[in-house]
């Protein structure tokens, strides 16, 4: 007698997430290029150093920045696409938009103990606004941060306490 073939019958699993495992796949098989220059020049049919070397640009920067003599894997005469270049110094030398602003409150709390105490800031952390109870370095932190990004209201705040 013949032995009986045992076949597996396909079933269905149920503990697997289908939708996970599916966009884990296409963000493996496609990573996301953050950069809107290098994005729109990018070309899918090249390799990462290939499309590198076309902007202008490293993908190994101990390559290009040698210790001993070598030569320069992305050499100039090799970029064919030069606006990359050109709009990442444009887009490095725009202000920073994700700058830390200070809140009303703060500005409020600051400005009173500018006015009232200049900068002592002992007697700051004894006034009756400090209701965090803030430390005098604590309070010399927010008024430095207040002096980065209202300088020239620093200053004022400053000249109308010495004429007093």
């Amino acid at each position: 007698m013949g032995k009986v073939k045992k076949t597996r019958k396909n079933t269905y699993n149920y503990n697997v997430d289908r939708k996970k495992l599916r966009r884990r796949a296409k963000k493996k098989s496609a990573p996301r290029i953050q950069c809107d220059e290098i994005r729109n020049a990018w070309n899918r049919s090249k390799s990462l150093a290939g499309n590198m070397a076309e902007m202008g640009l490293v993908a190994d920067p101990n390559k290009s920045l040698p210790i001993r003599e070598r030569t320069v894997i992305g050499e100039p005469s090799k970029v064919r696409k030069p606006y990359v270049l050109e709009g990442l110094k444009a887009a490095a030398s725009l202000p920073s938009k994700q700058t830390m602003g200070i809140s009303s409150d703060m500005i409020m709390y600051v400005r009173h103990m500018v006015e009232n105490y200049g900068e002592d800031y002992k007697a700051m952390a004894r006034d009756e606004q400090n209701y965090y109870q803030d430390t005098p370095k604590q309070i010399m932190r927010k008024v430095n941060l207040y002096k980065h990004h209202h300088t020239k209201e620093y200053q004022t705040l400053l000249a109308s306490r010495t004429k007093q």
